[in-house]
């Protein structure tokens, strides 16, 4: 017999009900991008940054006093702004300050990529990173006249800041890919470099830390002069 035949044998007759597939859902329209709310005081970004991070401290202020940086008044978590080239903030990256437990980072929904936590300066140069806090550890080593180049971070490994940066500023013309030096920020190198090679821009260089990232480069070096310091004061 044919297996629809088979098929009713088996059930005694019975034909059965037809499956029907369940309707999909509907396509939900994205969420609107909400800045979280600031908190009074940026005592605990601070302490965070500063003391547990080892970045320089006039550079937190004048990331916070040009609007690019603040604690949530929810969560006190650090918020990393990022505006588009009109000063309206597109981009908010939310890091948390806690000593416990693995630290929660993630970009606010509905943040466009192309806006993630910069710094427009002045001069040919542009300093591409992967994590905001990378990139204020960069800026620390040392601090001086930081303000002339420009920086971004990627808040990730993707493209589309650093494009936009480059798009915004014509005479940046010098790209130093400051990404992790493990494997993965290697690879994503590798491919920045093709990228910035297909736009037209030859002067890219690698510029990766010692220690897996700038962060690691910037405790492991407070670290040394710290302890030339005491050793320099117990001879």
């Amino acid at each position: 017999m044919s297996f629809p035949e088979a098929v009713t044998f088996l059930l005694n007759g019975e034909q059965g009900e037809a499956y029907h597939a369940a309707e999909g859902k509907p396509d939900e329209p994205p969420k609107p991008f909400v800045v979280p709310p600031k908190n009074d005081s940026m005592r605990r970004v601070y302490a965070y940054l500063t003391q547990r991070r080892g970045i320089d401290r006039e550079i937190v202020t004048s990331f916070a006093q040009a609007g690019l940086l603040y604690e949530d008044e929810e969560y006190h978590n650090a918020v990393f702004i990022g505006k588009d080239e009109h000063g309206v903030i597109r981009h908010a990256h939310k890091r948390s300050v806690n000593s416990e437990g693995k630290a929660f980072r993630i970009n606010v929904e509905g943040s466009d990529p192309r806006y993630s936590f910069h710094w427009m300066g002045t001069s040919d140069r542009l300093y591409v990173f992967e994590a905001p806090i990378d990139m204020l550890s960069f800026i620390s080593l040392p601090p001086e006249n930081w303000r002339t180049h420009s920086y971004v971070a990627l808040c990730g490994t993707s493209e589309h800041a650093m494009l936009w940066m480059l798009e915004q500023n014509p005479k940046l013309q010098k790209v130093a890919l400051c990404l992790d030096s493990d494997n993965a920020g290697q690879k994503a190198v590798e491919r920045l470099t093709g990228i910035l090679s297909e736009h037209g821009y030859a002067d890219v260089t690698p510029m990766l830390p010692e220690a897996k990232d700038w962060n690691d480069e910037l405790v492991a070096r407070r670290d040394d002069a710290v302890g030339e310091m005491v050793s320099m004061q117990m001879r």
